[in-house]
């Protein structure tokens, strides 16, 4: 397969990319490194890697007998709206590249292939976030006056490489537009480490839900990443910062392919990561914090999240042998009540005597209303508990990003602490003093709204699933008790 290469490409040292030349042809060696690379060999005979993230394909030219035009390659690339053969169907070739041909090696009807390698200079100025005073709180986030949510639905499996490599892939709808996108969940990987790299100084970006190798194309578990996914970007939606970045509206409302990589190659060179992101937060013109003050409450803050990561992983536990005792040794107790009361139904059945027949058929069917009740204590965890569980795990990996967030601005504070020292030994000057001071204000400022965020998150979150379980739970016992009541009145009174 030849390429004509549009743009330079420079190798970066030691990374065995391959350095090709505007208007020279290349061949592409192997399409199947994996990565996000390709493998192609330059005119000068050198072979190396060229991303594969970076190549668009413009056009197929098949120079066959006849000298005719192909273009049989050009299926729609993956994860798009327009990447849908039909609604339930997805073409099986596409990832962005062609699935050439591989005949031999001296075939003078060989396709060539036109490749644009695209490339992004300019970073666009970021938004910068504010914060404010709201009464006794202290500062929040600025919220926006509509709530963005989005839907994770509709998974469906979808292939390349004609089929020898198959994944799920999820329709993600937000509600500011309405428009279905597609991610696989190496998209949502991709996401959560451009978050974790901008936004986790300042924000605690919670793991999503685990890889998994063997099962991967089960209905059981596709449905439960689907639901952990769902909640994941929940919480993304909801904070004000995340859910407005360029990056996190990429990934929810790109038009089509070429504008998904070209937003990720913007996302991947920004350089506004890390700490730097406090450059981006404005206090709006509040005064510096007193930052023995802050201290304290980001001790408090420390001590309650310990206490509560303790408190979750203590109910999870509890949860967990509940669990298990309900669709285990609990549902064969009732099971095993029935069948003694229809085993004595049976018993007195055997006597021949005539006058007992409503007490022997009220025994049976006492008896199958227990084993009815052994069915419902089973299936009953997936109703109520299951909820409670997965807002449990949420909040179980939320809490362990603090100490990193904590540590954080923990650290800008000792800075600040030490300027006395370093303004009279020289080091910095007392304008540089003023300077830390200020940008440990505004660090300051934000973790207090994040906690503040996160309080309010874990007041609303545990109102909402603490109702859902009970009200599900009251459903539940009285269900049983209905059953119970029905069983009683078989019986007849004396």
């Amino acid at each position: 397969v030849y390429a004509q290469v549009l743009y330079d490409f420079a190798a970066e040292p030691g990374n065995n990319e391959l350095s090709i030349r505007e208007g020279e042809t290349i061949t592409i060696t192997n399409q199947n490194i994996g990565g996000g690379w390709i493998e192609a060999k330059n005119s000068r005979g050198e072979v190396g890697l060229v991303p594969e993230d970076y190549i668009e394909v413009s056009n197929v030219f098949d120079n066959n007998a006849s000298g005719g035009f192909s273009n049989n390659w050009a299926a729609q690339p993956e994860g798009t709206e327009t990447g849908k053969t039909s609604s339930n169907a997805w073409p099986s070739g596409g990832h962005g590249h062609p699935q050439a041909y591989q005949g031999p090696g001296n075939n003078s009807n060989k396709p060539m292939v036109l490749i644009t390698i695209s490339f992004l200079y300019d970073v666009d100025v970021y938004t910068v976030y504010t914060v404010f005073q709201s009464g006794e709180v202290g500062p929040v986030w600025a919220y926006p006056d509509y709530q963005l949510d989005c839907v994770v639905a509709d998974p469906k499996k979808g292939s390349k490489l004609y089929g020898l490599k198959s994944y799920i892939e999820y329709q993600v709808t937000p509600t500011t537009t309405n428009k279905p996108v597609n991610h696989r969940y190496k998209h949502f990987d991709w996401l959560y480490e451009r978050l974790l790299e901008k936004f986790g100084s300042a924000i605690p970006i919670p793991c999503l839900p685990d890889k998994q190798v063997a099962g991967r194309f089960e209905d059981e578990f596709i449905k439960m990443r689907m639901e952990r996914l769902q909640g994941w970007m929940t919480r993304m939606c909801r904070h004000p910062v995340i859910s407005s970045s360029e990056v996190f509206q990429l990934f929810l409302s790109y038009k089509d392919e070429k504008d998904w990589k070209m937003g990720k190659r913007k996302a991947e060179k920004d350089e506004t990561v890390g700490v730097m992101v406090f450059s981006t937060i404005e206090p709006e013109g509040l005064p510096d914090l007193d930052l023995i003050e802050v201290e304290q409450k980001c001790d408090q803050f420390n001590r309650f999240t310990r206490a509560m990561d303790d408190g979750v992983k203590d109910l999870l536990t509890i949860g967990n042998e509940h669990w298990k005792r309900c669709t285990g040794p609990l549902p064969k107790e009732y099971q095993r009540i029935g069948k003694a009361f229809q085993n004595l139904s049976s018993v007195f059945t055997s006597s021949g005597y005539e006058g007992e027949a409503a007490l022997t058929d009220a025994l049976t069917a006492a008896g199958k209303t227990y084993e009815e009740i052994a069915q419902m204590v089973a299936e009953q965890p997936k109703k109520d508990l299951h909820f409670l569980m997965e807002t449990n795990n949420e909040y179980k990996g939320l809490l362990g990003c603090f100490p990193d967030t904590v540590g954080v601005h923990k650290a800008a504070i000792e800075k600040v602490k030490e300027a006395d020292k370093l303004v009279a030994a020289g080091k910095i000057t007392p304008s540089d003093k003023t300077t830390m001071s200020k940008r440990a204000s505004t660090m300051s400022y934000s973790l207090q709204a994040e906690m503040n965020h996160f309080h309010s998150n874990r007041i609303y979150d545990y109102n909402r699933v603490m109702q859902q379980y009970l009200e599900q739970q009251v459903k539940f016992y009285e269900m049983i008790a209905d059953k119970l009541r029905h069983a009683h009145s078989q019986f007849t009174t004396m």
